[in-house]
């Protein structure tokens, strides 16, 4: 069975802001309009087009995720990786595709298209269309490997990651045989937003939806050997995600919310946090995404204050 790519109208700021960014390791194709996307499933290629008169697929990633967001928190969680240097510039990259009064102070919703280990092909590199893409197209267009365009266009894209210094898809993909999912390395940023999803948009232990006061605890911590995957997450309201960190709250391997005496003995206060001492926290429908215990178990072990 074949795979799909994405070929995407990319806007020419955000391609100049990123394809001398080595450093990062996620980057967020946005839309202006909170529109939602399936075209891809995760391990599939986007791809990017350059207006003309450049029009060439001068680049691409690997699809991990897409979702909408306020453009605030998009800024929060990808930073330049939204293609601009800073929050106000990827405001008003925003309100010009929208048509916006420059003066709207709303916080736009906005699609986010996630892309692990973005790629940026040199200009002598850069692939001509398929013939079957038309000018009228707008956004993107979704070809499929086991069709002849989709598959030489999976070819070109392989061959010029094959002389790349700087290989930036999944070591263990073989680049010269049959199509394949390629397994995404997610950032922090993809961490985020899939941890978001699984559980809901809603804090794990008081069920809080407000989503600028969410977010997305590691169990372990990335410095400690910890994954950026979802079952070494946990959606946390920021206070108890604060918390958490610090060892002054846990979650048990059973999956029950627990509080530590040291809130009481160091601050004297506390009362809010003890009243959901014991609560069975809330976890993800898909049991793949659900907490993992020996993750919860190390947390408990190594951070809990007890």
């Amino acid at each position: 069975m074949g795979v799909k790519l994405v070929v995407g109208m990319t806007d020419n700021d955000w391609f100049e802001n990123l394809r001398h960014r080595q450093d990062l390791d996620e980057v967020n194709f946005w839309s202006p309009s909170a529109s939602t996307f399936r075209a891809l499933k995760p391990g599939e290629l986007f791809l990017f087009k350059l207006h003309a008169p450049r029009g060439g697929i001068a680049g691409g990633g690997v699809f991990v995720h897409a979702n909408t967001l306020p453009c605030s928190l998009a800024w929060a969680a990808f930073g330049e990786g939204n293609g601009a240097h800073s929050a106000s510039e990827t405001r008003a990259q925003i309100t010009r595709y929208r048509k916006s009064d420059p003066g709207d102070r709303s916080d736009f919703v906005i699609g986010c298209r996630i892309l692990a280990q973005p790629f940026f092909f040199e200009e002598p590199d850069w692939i001509p269309p398929p013939v079957s893409w038309s000018r009228q197209i707008v956004t993107f267009k979704t070809y499929e490997t086991d069709q002849r365009e989709g598959l030489s266009l999976w070819e070109a894209v392989q061959e010029r990651l094959s002389r790349s210094v700087e290989p930036r898809l999944n070591e263990q993909t073989d680049r010269y045989g049959p199509p394949a999912l390629i397994r995404p390395r997610l950032g922090q940023g993809a961490f985020r937003l899939v941890v978001t999803e699984s559980y809901d948009r809603r804090c794990a232990v008081t069920g809080e939806r407000t989503l600028p006061a969410l977010e997305a605890a590691h169990i372990r911590p990335y410095a400690a050997g910890g994954l950026h995957e979802t079952p070494n997450g946990l959606l946390l309201r920021r206070d108890i995600h604060s918390l958490f960190d610090a060892g002054y709250v846990t979650v048990t391997p059973d999956l029950r919310f627990e509080v530590s005496r040291h809130i009481r003995e160091e601050f004297e206060n506390g009362h809010d946090y003890y009243a959901l001492h014991g609560r069975n926290i809330r976890t993800p429908k898909r049991i793949r995404e659900r907490p993992d215990p020996h993750a919860l178990t190390w947390h408990n072990e190594n951070c809990f204050r007890g």
